[in-house]
């Protein structure tokens, strides 16, 4: 187990390792004070936003340039978690930046009702990023927001009611979208879930059933199994369990299947190759939709693909979009095909923001950035090689379960041992956690039971960056297990 190995690092330095150089020089902060910001949080902000505040010692952000971020007495952060996987570009990208301001200068705000040019050359631009029949655009505010939409268009369209999500899943925090989030975390005695079943995540690390070869990833899981090159037991296994929640927990015909292409929130699981492309045709045989859930996982960051639906080789009837859509700017959509779009004539939805002039310059040029600055490719390139380092970490350190994902969607799954896979204790999470951000790096957390850190950074990160992660998560390993 990991106390076993606890002598084989004593003499291991000290020293922190060296944060790559940036050019860029942020403004001296001039505002109020530590303190008065954490009285006023207290105070004046609802107390969830202290519930969810990360870190023992806040980190107060004072100004982004790309992948950096600084707090107001200067200290420089690499930003592994992009605002929870948002800052698709960089943090105050010259070019988005340089678009926004130009649409503010001309127009700040209109809606709907009238006709104007960003609206819809932003929308023609987002469809020619989708392949058929997607092709048909409708702009909100967030992701929680496109997954609403997306819920009642399908049950408008079919005239079905059940949708079916995975457990561990995570798909925005509105009143109807969180019925459709499988934990515990975001569950109230308040009525949520009607209509909403959940399915047993198709897991192969932490689930029942899982292999070497199950996923589409540049690292592959420690467990063994028997299944030759193109063969996967866990998958089939995973399909049989998909028929038997349709044999038991929902009606013969079901309005929609909800999946995101790796969960985001439940710790960057991925599924087995193929399992969606069968689920898909399962749950089409029962009349239902089935809805990718890109709202992470866009514009490039799975880096073999725009969407990371691309590589399951599937085509969703509906996909929802949030987060790096506009970079940070508050901003959602849902693409569907022109005869579902045309169910939604069965009912009326004004939103008085979705598809503002700014927000959709600003993510305009968030598509014509991801492909002037190649941030696809960097995103499968940084990616795989940030993987594949971190993977031998895993080889290194008993306390590390599993590392996964695509491109830039990567998840390091903590565990007591590697033979339980139990979670690893959230006080030793807490620890680890706490020495990134003194290392000067800010990572995610996420996962049923808060096991697994989440690595989602703007997409312009380098291969430095990734060196001088591994560097910092290998020390603060390494004074962990100093620790146990």
């Amino acid at each position: 187990g990991a106390a076993c190995q606890k002598s084989a690092f004593k003499t291991t330095t000290s020293d922190v390792p060296e944060m790559p150089p940036c050019d860029f020089k942020p403004e001296e902060f001039k505002g109020m004070s530590k303190e008065r910001m954490l009285e006023i949080r207290q105070r004046n902000c609802f107390p969830m936003t202290m519930k969810v505040t990360y870190y023992k010692n806040p980190v107060f952000i004072h100004q982004g340039h790309m992948q950096w971020l600084w707090d107001v007495d200067g200290k420089r952060y690499l930003d592994l978690f992009a605002g929870v996987a948002t800052v698709s570009v960089g943090h105050s990208h010259p070019r988005v930046t340089a678009a926004a301001e130009r649409q503010l200068k001309r127009l700040w705000h209109t809606t709907n009702i009238y006709v104007h040019p960003t609206l819809h050359e932003y929308c023609e631009k987002l469809a020619s990023h989708l392949p058929d029949p997607l092709k048909v655009v409708y702009l909100t505010n967030s992701g929680s927001e496109a997954n609403d939409l997306a819920v009642m268009l399908a049950r408008l369209h079919t005239g079905n009611f059940d949708v079916i999500t995975f457990r561990g899943s995570y798909h925005g925090g509105s009143p109807q979208s969180t019925g459709l989030v499988s934990n515990q975390i975001y569950k109230y005695p308040v009525a949520t879930s009607l209509g909403c079943t959940n399915t047993m995540c198709p897991d192969v690390f932490r689930g029942v059933w899982g292999g070497r070869h199950c996923r589409d990833s540049p690292v592959q899981t420690i467990r063994e199994c028997s299944c030759s090159q193109g063969q996967c037991m866990a998958k089939d296994q995973y399909v049989s369990q998909l028929r038997e929640t349709f044999a038991t927990s929902v009606p013969s015909r079901i309005a929609a299947f909800f999946a995101e292409p790796i969960q985001g929130v439940g710790g960057a699981v991925q599924y087995p190759k193929n399992y969606l492309k069968e689920a898909f045709e399962l749950v089409r045989e029962r009349g239902g939709l089935c809805i990718a859930d890109e709202v992470q996982t866009g514009f490039g960051r799975t880096g073999s693909h725009m969407w990371g639906f691309q590589g399951h080789g599937v085509i969703p009837d509906i996909v929802t979009m949030a987060k790096g859509i506009a970079n940070g700017f508050p901003m959602g959509a849902i693409v569907t095909t022109p005869e579902i779009a045309a169910s939604f004539n069965k009912a009326v939805h004004f939103n008085t923001f979705g598809g503002n002039p700014v927000a959709g310059a600003i993510a305009s040029s968030v598509l014509d950035t991801v492909r002037e600055d190649g941030l696809q490719q960097n995103s499968l390139d940084v990616g795989t090689h940030l993987m594949t380092e971190l993977a031998k970490l895993r080889d290194k350190y008993e306390i590390v379960g599993d590392v996964r994902g695509k491109g830039l969607m990567i998840g390091v799954e903590m565990v007591k041992d590697k033979t339980s896979r139990d979670p690893l204790a959230p006080e030793l999470m807490n620890e680890i956690f706490e020495d990134l951000k003194n290392m000067g790096v800010l990572i995610g957390k996420g996962g049923i039971y808060g096991q697994t850190f989440r690595i989602k950074p703007p997409m312009c990160v380098t291969m430095d960056d990734a060196d001088f992660f591994v560097a910092v998560f290998n020390k603060a390993l390494h004074n962990c297990m100093e620790k146990i």
